[in-house]
């Protein structure tokens, strides 16, 4: 268990920096989260899979099961939000979309190593383009696919899938350049999540409550058929366990707050899930480790 501690422990000591330095100086990270997504995280994106290391063919099926687990949540979801008499749009979309960036990028890489990162980033990209999409059509019940194009990371994770699967290599020194940009990004997106922690209110505990156990609950129970039906073994099983169990994503709270989809619940919803991680996410890595 100190094992996991330690995996852990750098994690959430980041966020808590970030929260303890917005609580003292309450900085606008505004501007640095958009740097972060258009400049940063596509780096990152775009070095991973733009590796000779890197076979994306190779994790066909992790990325088939990150799909089933995303969509087996809501699934999963939808009749909890049913029974209580809350809006499907307001409850099952932070239940799907998990915190696959912010926590799960460094949770892989101090968990299983650096070898980890590109099955994490292909999950991560699984997350964040359903968001992106089926997310969006959640809670506006339209996707603009032209808008999608427009996405950096998207263009990023084109453009490695591209380098990867035709053997380019780009000149070392620019090569360098971007990967450095990318070590930017996970640490940016831990500090960030501590800071947009500061703004959360709890004055709808319920739903925070029942999503902070229906989001970890409902992504595990689809993951364990999905690491049994497809050829997901070893260190990738754990990692799609891992990810099943990652609380909401902030990236809910700020759609919801855009589109006016309750956002005051989601909030809540996406506070005590993230809070209830530190008891979750060390069980669940004890678990598989």
């Amino acid at each position: 268990m100190w094992h996991v501690l330690g995996i852990i422990f750098p994690v959430f000591a980041v966020v808590a920096v970030g929260f303890l330095y917005a609580r003292r100086h309450g900085p606008d990270m505004d501007s640095a989260n958009r740097i972060n997504l258009e400049v940063f995280t596509p780096a990152l994106i775009f070095s991973v899979l733009a590796d000779r290391d890197f076979d994306l063919s190779a994790h066909l099926p992790l990325l088939l099961g990150g799909i089933l687990v995303v969509l087996g949540s809501g699934l999963l979801a939808w009749p909890v939000a049913r029974l209580f008499g809350w809006r499907a749009r307001t409850f099952v979309p932070p239940m799907m979309f998990n915190n696959s960036g912010n926590m799960g990028l460094p949770l892989a890489v101090f968990a299983f190593g650096e070898s980890a990162l590109g099955p994490a980033l292909v999950l991560f990209l699984v997350e964040n383009t359903l968001h992106f999409t089926l997310g969006n059509a959640m809670l506006i019940h339209r996707v603009d696919p032209r808008a999608l194009l427009r996405l950096p990371m998207l263009r990023a994770t084109l453009a490695g899938i591209l380098f990867s699967l035709a053997g380019w290599d780009l000149p070392r020194p620019l090569a360098e350049a971007i990967s450095l940009l990318g070590q930017v990004a996970i640490p940016l997106m831990l500090f960030s999540l501590g800071v947009r922690m500061i703004g959360v209110r709890l004055e709808d505990w319920r739903i925070g409550l029942a999503g902070a156990l229906v989001c970890p609950l409902a992504g595990l129970l689809a993951a364990w058929p999905v690491t049994r039906w497809l050829p997901i073994e070893g260190g990738e099983a754990a990692q799609l366990i891992v990810f099943a169990a990652l609380p909401p994503a902030v990236l809910n709270f700020m759609l919801a707050e855009r589109y006016g989809v309750e956002p005051r619940r989601v909030a809540s919803i996406v506070l005590l899930g993230n809070l209830a991680s530190l008891v979750v996410l060390p069980l669940v890595l004890y678990a598989v480790l």
